[in-house]
């Protein structure tokens, strides 16, 4: 036996110490008892083991438990992660945890997606399913919640876009056990009653445990076979469902819902207006050239066609005598200048001026050269001719 003495604060400190060295990095499942935030942001609770009746106290500091979506509840089961650790002031070790998961949450998650890649398979979430909405729907049916938040949002932004805009509420529960039944009961029965135009289905904002019945089977097939266009509008931005992969279009928020489904009328009415007065004066711009084509071709009297047409025949008959008078001119004055041309170049021309022009035998002679003596050539003159016998030739003037 040793006879080392410890002091208590030693003591918890080697006991502190062999603890964080043992249980450092754990996981540690139960369910919660007696949680309480404090005022600096920090969680105490215990956690305790509904088998053995064991409890631990824990502790999860601002920085670590600001990870966490939301608290546990009392009796929740979770599964914290962290270590051991002693409070030396009184002797008692706690958990420290720095992490924490609802316990099943990741099974919980894994079945969603299991469901959520055998309905894609199936082609419920496919784009070409989606239909378009009607531009100016005559009614919209609603599947919600008689006394929610989201019903009265969709009332409020309805009177202030459209007042008086047909509303057909199909009543039913948006969370808790048998919500879901009930919301795909309520597409059902608007799809039945057929005289909404778009369906909007959804909620107001809420856990995910509050959404998740928008996550089930029966919702999503329900929404996926209405004949109906629909809108899923559930909880806020950042939550997502299932029913909004169905639907044909996916609002944030049930307000956005509406200011996505229904016009301002104030707007409508305004370019209905603008549209009007646009055909009017087409139609009166068009009204006004008919009756300037039609006053172009009015009928007239026989004998006015008559004289139009003797005046016109007249106009004609001065423009041919004219036309006419006009070629004989042009070419008298042509054969004019050409008989000026030839008389220019005749030969007799020359006769004038005392020449003379020899032939024999019909052709001119030009080359003296060419004749003999006692040739017989005939010399015509200005006036008259005369036959002549050759004496000599000589080749000079």
């Amino acid at each position: 036996m040793s006879e080392e003495k410890y002091s208590v604060g030693r003591l918890v400190g080697e006991i502190n110490s062999l603890l964080r060295e043992a249980f450092t990095d754990i996981w540690v499942e139960g369910e919660v008892s007696g949680f309480k935030p404090a005022a600096s942001g920090h969680w105490y609770f215990s956690l305790k083991d509904p088998d053995t009746e064991a409890v631990i106290s824990c502790a999860m500091f601002r920085g670590d438990n600001s990870r966490v979506r939301k608290p546990p509840r009392e009796g929740e089961k979770v599964l914290v992660f962290g270590g051991v650790d002693v409070y030396a002031p009184r002797g008692t070790f706690s958990l420290k945890i720095r992490r924490l998961e609802l316990t099943g949450a990741g099974e919980l998650a894994r079945r969603l997606e299991e469901l959520r890649a055998r309905l894609a398979e199936e082609g419920l979430f496919d784009p070409a399913r989606k239909r378009e909405l009607p531009a100016y729907p005559r009614a919209i049916g609603v599947a919600t919640s008689p006394t929610g938040a989201a019903l009265q949002d969709i009332l409020r932004v309805l009177g202030q876009r459209w007042p008086g805009l047909p509303v057909y509420l199909a009543p039913c529960r948006v969370q808790g056990e048998g919500a879901a039944a009930e919301i795909a009961s309520a597409v059902r029965l608007l799809n039945a009653d057929g005289r909404a135009d778009v369906l909007l289905v959804g909620r107001g904002g809420g856990s995910a445990e509050d959404l998740f019945c928008f996550n089930e089977e029966v919702v999503v097939r329900a929404i996926a076979a209405s004949r109906i266009p629909t809108v899923s509008c559930v909880g806020h931005e950042v939550d997502v469902t299932l029913a909004d992969f169905a639907a044909d279009w996916r609002a944030a928020t049930p307000s956005h819902a509406v200011e996505r489904v229904v016009p301002v009328r104030d707007e409508v009415a305004g370019w209905v207006e603008e549209r009007e007065a646009r055909l009017r004066g087409a139609m009166e711009r068009r009204v006004r050239l008919l009756r300037e084509r039609l006053a172009r071709v009015r009928l007239q009297h026989p004998r006015q066609k008559i004289e139009r047409g003797r005046q016109r025949a007249d106009e004609l008959d001065e423009r041919l005598r004219a036309a006419i008078a006009r070629g004989l001119q042009r070419k008298r004055d042509r054969a004019g200048a050409a008989t000026r041309h030839l008389d220019a170049l005749s030969p007799l021309k020359v006769l004038d001026r005392g020449y003379a022009l020899v032939q024999r035998q019909g052709l001119a002679v030009t080359d003296a050269a060419t004749l003999r003596s006692g040739d017989v050539v005939e010399a015509r003159f200005a006036k008259g001719r005369a036959t002549l016998v050759v004496k000599g030739t000589s080749g000079l003037f």
